[in-house]
């Protein structure tokens, strides 16, 4: 009898093992699942029931599958690739009994990575801060659409551009992959563009959340802030674009905060991102910026990328059946990954591979420079040029024969037939300087068949001031090659530049200098020259545009959303953090140890510095040229619904596009001394032609944080409200009455 009891015992047991062992480990993957039983694709209902219906299905090991990737696949060599990956930077597997996809996430800040692959096409769209130029939200729009329409043509579901880090650092190494210095308007342009990406049914995300602001050390650097000036600075950055994009994700940064990695620091992920923010998505590590189980999953950090450091893996596993993560933890990271999923339309209406328009695409980066290019200088009206049988062009440097120059590391888009410079077979090497296939010099000459137009590369400065003495006009173009893990030791030029461009200016009164850069550049030579056109990396359309622009068949509208300092001694920080006393080679590759950088100038970036410390930039934020002359009048303010009214109208000959700006200086109680970025708008006018502009002060660039609170604070008193062309030229001025 014993015996009998016994076995039904073990049997029990075993049936109750089995049914666990199944329900969390089990079953195998069905290979034609039948989506219509599947009561979770039911669109009517929303993202968040559908994820819970589907998590309610899944087994345990399926959960843990979903919370990492499988591995670094085609950016490593001999690394295994997911069978059902699409060559993207990280793939994380689908579930597809359950009719869940796999996630590949492609990395595409300025345009789809590894086009190479499979010789695919992918649009070099301008730089984002070039882009951030056009201060309009419609082409940061147009931007994210690209590339959302061209990944969906590769089969591939996630983009994993969106950087919103502000130019705090100027000599950052990614600044071209950001939107420039201002929260309000980097958050803008960021959020907008990754709305653009979402419309193609395409996740995205944003990032490098957070303080992220410099290369150099990225991995070790401490970042040591206060919260008020992370609130009203970087993490205001993030707070505006996530409430305008609603991404599918937000990625964490290498950089340390306050002492605890940002993939793991509570404060940050938790207590802002998801309970401030309120954000719905799910936190996805930067690749191999995991540092911990536990601490990481109770912390804030959702999913690990690429997945081998074996975090999310097998050990959180364990650490969930040992009770050190919540089960509950463990829902939490999965639901928000399917809901995204859900709520992006990649289940509902996942991409079918096509062949991408390269046409469409190189169309729509020729309009974005257009809207992107600045000019800074145009002494004597030299522009725009006049085409005729008689004028002579010397064009000279940076390869302007070929192409035009793009940035590099996780950004660098593949240039179709190779590089310009030095076309070969295969991708894009890392460090290497990638031109595409844009010639600004056939460009010029297509806009003057019948001048005279010559080129020299600039490597011989004699050559090159020989040709300028023999033209009418010079234009020089210059450039500052940047890429990830490498930050520019200084402003100026590299490669003696600046001594070319005073030799062509002592040979040729007439010369135009157009530069080719990832952020802003001192100018030595400013005084000596007579136009400077930013061009910034201008894509794959970049050099059509620019040509338009020179010989005005378009009417520059960019205005800088940087400031350009005169040298680094101007900057709040003269030597980029941790390169103090260091010297030679690239900053990737310096002997640095981990350190700390207080970032003294607190909330007070870019063009708040140098207001605050009465400093006078080589060319302020917001400032840009027309053809044309704008004139500002009438500003009134309504103290009620805080809004303001004013008049520009176009006093020149030439039709244009005016990006009207308005600032806000605080009350004495905030106890701040520079002006806010608030409002502004695109406005289009034909010569003699006015416009009434009406325009909200954003709340947030009236508000303070307030830390005891954890929150926004209106301030009582009178609000200094300046409108005008750029942040240091605002001739009208108003007060906002806040009781």
């Amino acid at each position: 009898m014993f015996s009998f009891l016994k076995t039904v015992v073990v049997v029990a047991l075993l049936i109750v093992v089995g049914v666990f062992a199944y329900r969390w480990f089990g079953p195998e993957q069905e290979t034609h699942p039948d989506r219509s039983k599947m009561p979770w694709m039911n669109k009517t209902l929303s993202p968040d029931e559908r994820a819970d219906m589907v998590l309610d299905q899944m087994t345990f090991r399926e959960k843990i599958r979903m919370v990492h990737g499988t591995g670094w696949g085609v950016l490593k060599a001999g690394d295994p690739i997911a069978a059902n990956s699409n060559f993207a930077a990280g793939y994380m597997e689908g579930i597809e009994r359950l009719g869940i996809p796999g996630i590949d996430l492609a990395d595409s800040a300025v345009g789809a990575r590894m086009a190479a692959y499979q010789s695919r096409y992918a649009t070099l769209l301008p730089s984002t801060l070039g882009a951030a130029s056009s201060w309009d939200p419609a082409s940061a729009f147009l931007y994210g659409s690209v590339i959302g329409r061209e990944l969906r043509a590769w089969g591939t579901n996630m983009s994993i551009g969106g950087g919103v880090n502000i130019t705090r650092e100027p000599r950052n190494g990614r600044n071209f992959e950001y939107a420039g210095e201002d929260p309000i308007l980097a958050g803008t342009m960021t959020g907008n563009l990754e709305k653009g990406v979402f419309s193609q049914h395409v996740m995205s995300d944003i990032k490098h959340y957070a303080l992220n602001d410099q290369e150099t050390g990225r991995t070790i650097v401490n970042v040591l802030l206060d919260k008020k000036a992370m609130r009203e600075s970087d993490l205001l950055a993030f707070e505006v674009s996530i409430g305008i994009a609603e991404p599918s994700a937000v990625m964490c940064s290498y950089n340390l905060v306050e002492g605890d990695h940002a993939c793991e620091n509570d404060y940050l992920l938790n207590q802002v991102l998801k309970k401030d923010f309120k954000f719905k998505g799910w936190v996805v590590s930067d690749w191999s910026a995991t540092h911990s189980t536990v601490k990481a999953a109770l912390n804030g950090l959702d999913q690990e990328m690429p997945g081998d450091d074996g975090y999310f893996g097998r050990a959180l596993g364990l650490a969930v059946l040992e009770r050190k993560v919540p089960m509950a933890r463990l829902n939490d990271m999965v639901h928000r990954i399917l809901r995204s999923m859900f709520a992006a339309g990649v289940i509902d209406d996942p991409p079918v591979r096509t062949v991408v328009d390269p046409f469409r695409g190189r169309d729509d980066a020729q309009h974005i420079a257009e809207e992107s290019i600045v000019l800074l200088k145009n002494a004597d009206q030299i522009l725009p040029l006049k085409a005729s049988a008689s004028s002579s062009i010397a064009v000279i440097g940076s390869h302007a024969d070929v192409g035009v120059l793009s940035g590099g590391g996780s950004a660098q888009v593949d240039a179709p037939g190779g590089n310009a410079m030095d076309p070969k077979p295969g991708g894009s090497g890392w460090t290497e300087h990638i031109y595409f296939p844009s010639s600004p010099l056939k460009s010029i000459q297509a806009h003057s068949p019948q001048a005279s137009v010559h080129y020299v590369d600039g490597t011989d400065t004699a050559a090159a001031v020989a040709l300028a003495k023999s033209s009418a006009v010079a234009i020089v173009f210059v450039n500052q090659p940047m890429q990830e893990e490498m930050d520019a030791p200084t402003l100026s030029l590299p490669n003696n530049q600046d001594a070319l461009v005073d030799a062509v200016a002592a040979a040729n009164p007439n010369t135009i200098v157009v530069l080719e850069t990832g952020g802003p550049v001192s100018m030595p030579w400013v005084d000596h020259v007579k136009g400077v056109v930013e061009m910034w990396y201008p894509g794959i359309g970049g050099a059509q545009a620019l040509a338009n622009i020179l010989f005005g068949e378009v009417n520059p509208s960019g205005k800088l959303p940087v400031t350009f300092a005169k040298d680094d001694s101007q900057l709040p920080h003269p030597v980029v953090p941790g390169l103090e006393g260091v010297t030679g080679g690239p900053a990737s590759h310096r002997d640095i140890k981990p350190f700390d950088v207080t970032y003294t100038e607190g909330a007070k970036v870019g063009y708040k510095w140098f207001e605050a410390t009465d400093k006078q930039p080589l060319f302020p934020f917001g400032f840009g040229l027309s053809y044309t002359n704008y004139a500002y009048s009438g500003l009134t303010v309504d103290d009620t619904s805080r809004t303001v009214h004013f008049t520009v109208r176009n006093a020149g000959t030439h039709e244009g596009t005016e990006i009207a700006e308005v600032y806000v200086a605080l009350p004495a109680a905030a106890k701040e001394n520079y002006k806010r970025l608030a409002a502004w708008q695109r406005v289009k006018l034909a010569p003699g032609e006015s416009k009434e502009i009406t325009l909200p002060l954003h709340p947030l660039s009236l508000t303070v944080f307030n830390t005891e609170q954890n929150g926004w604070q209106l301030l009582p008193g009178e609000y200094t409200v300046a409108a005008g062309p750029s942040s240091n030229d605002t001739p009208l001025k108003a007060t906002l009455h806040v009781q």
